[in-house]
């Protein structure tokens, strides 16, 4: 959530950084009524107050003094004056809750870095990598280099090769709900395990990640602090008779850990990682990329987040990125940064890059991380602060996917597959993986 202030000092620079975001003036104008009428009710509640509280003295006074008309006539006074004392507060009640969702809905200043633009159309590619010589083209380098047996969709493999079940797992539980057998499986537990190690275990800049296994299952407020909620409840799920969310990710926990908490200043940056299964019902797919591994309502991740200062905040996104795509280049993928523009920016970041690895059997680009900086925005939803010396300030969050199992299980398989219809194991996953160097066709 925005800093309504920033708004009020000053307006037109408000709207015209969230403008970049889609923000129509209407919605816009609508925050700033909503702003302006709280004030307003909040200031005539004041006065019904002071105006109770004076006549309330003088009906004490006069009544002291044996003034009975006076204390009379005061005591009706008074109980006119606790009326419009009482509609005030229901205004201001009103209004609270009113400005609240609005400004719930409003997304956040994007940073002054972040590209311009309106979609995914004006999204900047910043960098290629791969594991080979990428020439004076990289993506066609890329698009173009692969064999032909490696350009075999991943659910075509995994049904050959008996690690993938898709019909199955829709048996099961309907269509977008993945079933991996065998080693498939056992893949799935390797890029967890091996995610996780590489977080728990590597130093880096700020040091290592300290491991959580949070719930799955959270109250309203854990998914609003995120931005989660109430904007994208369409995309959940939602366990009404305990009120309770299945999270779409590890990010809606661990940004909550600390919630109404105040932390101390030196002890940041705090650096999270968890594996959670997590889902989405993918309410807006409409039959987009359905196929296969590529859009899921249950799926397997490993995720990275840190809580930090703000004069901290870019070299702890620094950090994450260089994480996220060590673990890409370790597994010999493919892959791209891109930097999203302003208009394509999720509602509560001020500045994202997506990692997409190239996926050589669906001939696809595809986001296998979206590594963020939220500035303040969820830690005002969360109230989480630090101590600044005499100062409390609100912590910056950050987040990115280490390894979002599914579509890096697609890419890998496709990538590693050989001339034989077996698929190798990445050398930095074979110890994670019983020591076994590849999966093969089924007798």
């Amino acid at each position: 959530m925005i800093d309504v202030k920033v708004i009020r000092s000053d307006p037109e620079t408000a709207f015209k950084s969230l403008a970049r975001r889609g923000v129509s003036r209407e919605e816009f104008d609508q925050i700033v009524t909503a702003d302006s009428q709280w004030r307003e009710a909040v200031s005539s509640q004041e006065i019904a107050k002071s105006k109770v509280k004076a006549l309330s003295k003088e009906y004490g006074e006069a009544n002291k003094s044996g003034q009975r008309d006076l204390a009379q006539e005061l005591a009706a006074k008074s109980r006119l004056a606790g009326e419009e004392e009482k509609k005030a507060a229901d205004r201001v009640a009103q209004l609270v809750e009113l400005r609240q969702d609005l400004l719930l809905r409003l997304p956040n200043f994007p940073d002054h870095e972040s590209p311009d633009g309106s979609g995914e159309a004006d999204n900047q590619v910043i960098r290629y990598w791969a594991p080979y010589d990428l020439g004076e083209n990289p993506k066609l380098q890329i698009e173009n280099h692969f064999e032909s047996y490696q350009q075999v969709p991943h659910w075509e493999i995994g049904e050959e090769l008996g690690i993938l079940d898709l019909a199955r797992a829709s048996k099961l539980s309907g269509a977008m709900f993945p079933m991996f057998r065998g080693a498939g499986a056992r893949l799935v537990h390797a890029l967890v395990q091996w995610a996780l190690s590489n977080h728990t275990n590597v130093e880096g800049t700020f040091g290592t990640f300290e491991e959580i296994r949070p719930p799955t299952l959270v109250r309203t407020q854990t998914m609003v602090s995120t931005g989660a909620l109430p904007k994208f409840s369409d995309d959940a799920y939602h366990v009404e008779r305990d009120d309770l969310w299945a999270i779409p990710t590890a990010e809606v926990p661990l940004t909550s850990l600390y919630r109404d908490e105040i932390l101390l200043g030196e002890s940041l940056p705090m650096l999270f990682t968890a594996y959670t299964p997590c889902y989405r019902r993918e309410a807006g797919s409409a039959g987009k990329d359905t196929r296969g591994l590529l859009r899921l309502h249950e799926f397997d991740k490993v995720e990275i987040l840190a809580l930090s200062r703000e004069d901290q905040a870019r070299s702890v996104h620094d950090e994450l990125m260089a994480r996220a795509q060590g673990l890409i280049e370790m597994l010999g993928l493919s892959y791209r940064v891109v930097d999203l523009c302003a208009g394509d920016l999720g509602i509560s970041s001020a500045r994202t890059f997506d990692i997409e690895v190239y996926s050589p059997g669906c001939k696809q680009w595809l986001e296998v991380s979206s590594v963020s900086w939220f500035s303040d925005y969820q830690a005002r939803r969360a109230n989480i602060r630090y101590r600044a010396g005499d100062e409390l300030k609100f912590v910056n969050t950050l987040n990115g996917s280490a390894v979002a199992v599914p579509r890096v299980w697609a890419a890998l398989v496709e990538t590693y597959r050989t001339h034989d219809g077996s698929v190798s194991i990445p050398e930095c996953l074979v110890a994670f993986f019983g020591g076994l160097r590849e999966i093969t066709r089924k007798a």
